[in-house]
């Protein structure tokens, strides 16, 4: 995996909103799958050893994604809903996320993600590759709730959470 590869993550509290820019070494498209196929999503969207488990999915305007994350042992320990409010496809999709109990009643303040994606070409030992960057901006309705999610752990567990999909994006690539 190219180590040049750009990931920023910055908390701005003036406008309690969390950016995060991460380049992976695949094409646009299979990045776009991954963040948007559940059967993907469950292989990446937690940080180990934790899983992510969709209940279901439907990727559409006014669609959501309800999942659980589940520990080594197989018990699911938290649930989260994504409900889909913009899409335009392979560039940008937004989403409302809830961190909720087993039947979808929302247990924290929710926050508006938006992901952008492009892709460019990268020219690196005489091979040209493509190079998809993902910026995601995660928005608070208060300072205290931002604060009370990096104090969680968000930075960490969502820095692991990326390398892990980078990882899975250089096996899906080292299959073809």
């Amino acid at each position: 995996m190219n180590s040049d590869l750009l990931f920023n993550f910055k908390v701005d509290k003036t406008t309690n909103t969390v950016f995060v820019d991460k380049e992976f070494d695949a094409e646009l498209s299979l990045v776009w799958d991954a963040f948007t196929r559940k059967e993907i999503l469950d292989q990446w969207w937690a940080p180990k050893p934790l899983i992510s488990k969709t209940k279901y999915m439907d990727f559409s305007v006014g669609g959501r994604r309800f999942y659980a994350t589940v520990n080594p042992e197989g018990v699911e320990i938290g649930w989260q809903i994504f409900t889909y409010t913009s899409i335009t496809p392979k560039s940008n999709f937004k989403c409302l996320g809830f961190f909720t109990d087993e039947n979808e009643r929302p247990i924290l303040p929710g926050t508006t993600w938006d992901h952008i994606f492009t892709e460019q070409n990268f020219n690196g030992n005489a091979v040209t590759r493509k190079i998809t960057k993902v910026s995601i901006s995660i928005y608070f309705e208060s300072l205290n709730d931002l604060d009370k999610m990096i104090e969680m752990g968000f930075k960490e567990g969502f820095t692991v959470t990326l390398n892990e999909l980078g990882l899975l994006l250089k096996q899906s690539d080292n299959r073809k």
